[in-house]
């Protein structure tokens, strides 16, 4: 795997070193020693796969609040789609700014999104699937987002939307009196 900073320190585009032969290929996907060179030492406690029908949909903007704050290594699998991040530590000089990247079954890119950050994307096909490995559990309680279309961060989706959940539409706003995260 190579890991490829991004403008968002600890948010890494991962590009993987596919071996391949007459077969197809064979590729590593994770390997906690080299994941620990970039400083994430956590276990991945749950995967999930996402699949959305719909060219132009809207997942996103997640977190969660700590203690339930969780580290994500995002890999599409089918199709593709535009990834979001946006850094809510209060703390980083890089606070409420943004940064996208394309993952698509071709490129063959993951994501790695560290604790502090909230993360959605766009489908640029239909029928997109993603894996996300995270390293805390779901929790509802502590489960927030900020509003796809806020002007305080202004993403450029490159798409038009297509389709969005009624709650990710519904996220309030970034205004003065918010504060981020402290991690």
């Amino acid at each position: 795997m190579k890991f490829i900073e991004t403008p968002l320190s600890g948010v890494y585009v991962i590009e993987l070193e596919p071996i391949r032969d007459e077969r197809g290929f064979f590729a590593r996907t994770f390997c906690q020693q080299e994941f620990s060179q970039i400083g994430f030492h956590k276990p991945i406690v749950q995967i999930n796969h996402s699949v959305t029908r719909k060219k132009g949909t809207i997942r996103g903007m997640h977190y969660q609040h700590p203690p339930a704050g969780e580290a994500k290594l995002i890999r599409c699998i089918h199709g593709g789609v535009f990834d979001f991040m946006v850094d809510l530590r209060a703390d980083s000089p890089t606070f409420l700014h943004h940064h996208g990247v394309e993952l698509s079954k071709d490129n063959m890119r993951m994501v790695f999104i560290p604790e502090g950050f909230a993360h959605g994307f766009q489908t640029l096909t239909g029928d997109a699937e993603l894996i996300y490995h995270h390293s805390a559990f779901y929790n509802p309680n502590y489960e927030h987002g900020l509003r796809f279309n806020d002007p305080a961060l202004a993403i450029g989706w490159p798409l038009p939307v297509s389709s969005i959940s009624l709650k990710d539409q519904d996220y309030a706003l970034i205004d003065k009196t918010f504060q981020g995260i402290v991690i």
